[in-house]
């Protein structure tokens, strides 16, 4: 079995599939404890190899890779930055600048499209990236997510206070807020959407011929239907992965 691992800033996504690549258990923690004790759970599970990406500063990504070998027996095989990796050229004047899930998101949108594609990640950040039909990663573009956003709100706003419930409980639909957490989440939500749909024009532009739309992340479902026909690939980093790291 291979366990698989995205190793962002807040959370680690993670997944165990069988040699042929079918997905047998997966889910998503908060620290690295919390990861071995969901594999220590799942029984039937027997990693004999892993691969992953981590966004996290080496020391941090060291010690995840020391306690994978320690713990499962594994020596983990990690993403790198590339130039190109088959057809797909990386777009950004310094390669290694460019976030090494926005790469693998690109690698497995390329993968599945094979054509000119536009993906928008939206996670903590969110964040667009313009292929083209040839493989060329054109750039792309970040902004804030709704995380970063509601933080920054909260951070420099004394009087904007309210949990998680009330806040999942204010996007039930997006009229005019008439309460402080229905003004902020749902103008949050309209700004995530606005960005989304200006990324779509843009795409247009680059690409009159046609072009796939994939998004991906957390807060992909509230911006479904600003993209009609999108692919929604939740483990979109994780196909790019198996294309940067193939284990066969």
């Amino acid at each position: 079995m291979i366990l698989e691992l995205d190793c962002g800033n807040s959370f680690i996504k993670w997944r165990v599939i069988s040699e042929d690549g079918r997905r047998l258990l997966a889910g998503v923690v908060d620290s690295d404890a919390a990861l071995f004790d969901a594999l220590a759970n799942a029984s039937a599970v027997c990693v004999t190899r892993c691969r992953l990406v981590s966004v996290r500063s080496d020391v941090e990504t060291e010690q995840l890779l020391v306690r994978l070998r320690d713990s499962l027996g594994v020596d983990a095989v990690c993403a790198q930055s590339a130039r190109q990796v088959g057809v797909v050229c990386n777009g950004y004047e310094d390669f290694q600048r460019l976030g090494l899930d926005r790469w693998l998101a690109v690698l497995g949108a390329y993968h599945l499209g094979r054509c000119a594609c536009l993906v928008l990640d939206l996670g903590t950040a969110v964040t667009a990236d313009f292929i083209s039909a040839d493989g060329r990663h054109l750039g792309g573009f970040i902004c804030p997510g709704l995380p970063l956003m509601r933080d920054q709100l909260s951070t420099h706003t004394r009087r904007i206070r309210y949990d998680r419930e009330v806040a999942l409980a204010a996007l039930q639909e997006l009229e005019p807020g008439r309460s402080t957490a229905e003004a902020v989440e749902r103008g949050c939500v309209m700004m995530l959407r606005g960005f989304v749909a200006e990324q779509l024009r843009q795409a247009q532009v680059h690409f009159p011929d046609g072009f796939e739309v994939f998004l991906t992340g957390g807060d992909a479902e509230l911006v479904r239907d600003v993209a009609p026909g999108a692919q929604v690939v939740p483990d979109l980093v994780f196909v790019g992965l198996a294309i940067a790291c193939p284990m066969s």
